[in-house]
C-alpha cells in the first residue's frame, strides 16, 4: 500500500510539473514581447518614392511592453551605390484605435567619410526625426488615417526672399488606408506648401497633392501544416512624378 501511495505521489508530482511547464510555455508564447522579422523585397518604395532602385533586404526587431513598443527597422539595397536606411522608433498605443510614434530615420551614405551616426547637429545631420499619429475610425470600419510630420533634422528648409536659408518646412505626409480581407487600399498625400518662386524644394513632392496611391495584396503560401510563408504584392503609383511600381516580397 505504501509503495502504491508513493508511486501515486510521484505520478501526481510529475503530472503537475508537466502541466505547469506546458502552461508556462504556452503563456510565454502568447505574451512573448520580442519580435524579429526579415523582409525580402523586389524594391523599397516608401510613400511613393523608390529608394535604391534595387532589391531590398529589410530586417526588424521590436519589443512591446503593455502599450509601449520600441523597435528598429532597416533597409539595405543590393547594389553598392544606393541609399541605405536604419531607423529606431518608439510607439505608444492609447487604445486599439489610436497611437503616437516618434521615429528616428537615419540614411547613411557609405561614400561619405563625414557620415556619423551620432551627429545630431541640425544643419549637418543625416537623421530625420518624425512625429506621427495613426487613428482607426472604428472597429467595424477598417479605415485608418496616418499623419506624419518631420520635426527635426535633415528636412527641407524654406528659403527667405533675400536668398538665405530659413526655417524647417516641417514636411507633412498624410495617408488613408482601407483594408478588406487580404487587400489594403491606400492614398497618401504631401501636405507641405511650397513657394516655387524662391526655389523651395519639397521632402515628399513638388507641390501639395497625391504622391502614393495603390493597393497591397497579401497571401499565405502554405509549406507545412504549421508553417506559412507570407507573400505581399503592391501596385504603387505616384501621380506627381508619373511613376508606377509593382513590388513583391516575402517575410520570414
Amino acid at each position: 500500500m505504501r509503495k502504491i501511495k508513493f508511486f501515486a505521489a510521484i505520478l501526481t508530482t510529475i503530472s503537475s510539473l508537466t502541466f505547469f511547464s506546458v502552461t508556462a510555455q504556452n503563456t510565454a508564447q502568447k505574451v512573448n514581447p520580442f519580435k524579429a522579422n526579415v523582409d525580402f523585397m523586389s524594391r523599397y518604395v516608401w510613400r511613393g518614392t523608390d529608394y535604391g532602385n534595387s532589391p531590398s533586404i529589410q530586417p526588424s526587431i521590436s519589443y512591446t511592453n503593455s502599450n509601449i513598443t520600441v523597435g528598429t527597422w532597416a533597409a539595405y539595397t543590393t547594389n553598392t551605390q544606393s541609399l541605405q536606411e536604419v531607423d529606431i522608433y518608439v510607439s505608444y498605443a492609447f487604445s486599439k484605435l489610436f497611437s503616437l510614434t516618434i521615429t528616428d530615420y537615419f540614411f547613411p551614405n557609405q561614400d561619405n567619410s563625414n557620415d556619423k551616426y551620432f551627429n545630431y547637429n541640425d544643419t549637418s545631420t543625416r537623421h530625420v526625426i518624425e512625429a506621427s499619429a495613426n487613428y482607426t475610425f472604428s472597429k467595424k470600419i477598417p479605415l485608418s488615417l496616418l499623419v506624419a510630420t518631420n520635426i527635426y533634422g535633415a528636412d527641407a528648409r524654406r528659403i527667405n526672399y533675400d536668398g538665405s536659408m530659413g526655417t524647417k518646412q516641417f514636411s507633412t505626409y498624410a495617408e488613408l488606408n482601407y483594408t478588406f480581407k487580404n487587400i489594403q487600399v491606400f492614398l497618401g498625400s504631401n501636405l507641405t506648401h511650397e513657394n516655387k518662386n524662391i526655389g523651395e524644394t519639397g521632402y515628399y513632392g513638388n507641390s501639395i497633392g497625391v504622391i502614393n496611391l495603390g493597393a497591397t495584396v497579401t497571401k499565405q503560401i502554405k509549406f507545412t501544416e504549421i508553417y506559412n510563408l507570407p507573400l505581399t504584392i503592391s501596385l504603387i503609383t505616384n501621380p506627381q512624378t508619373q511613376k508606377i511600381f509593382l513590388v513583391a516580397g516575402f517575410s520570414f
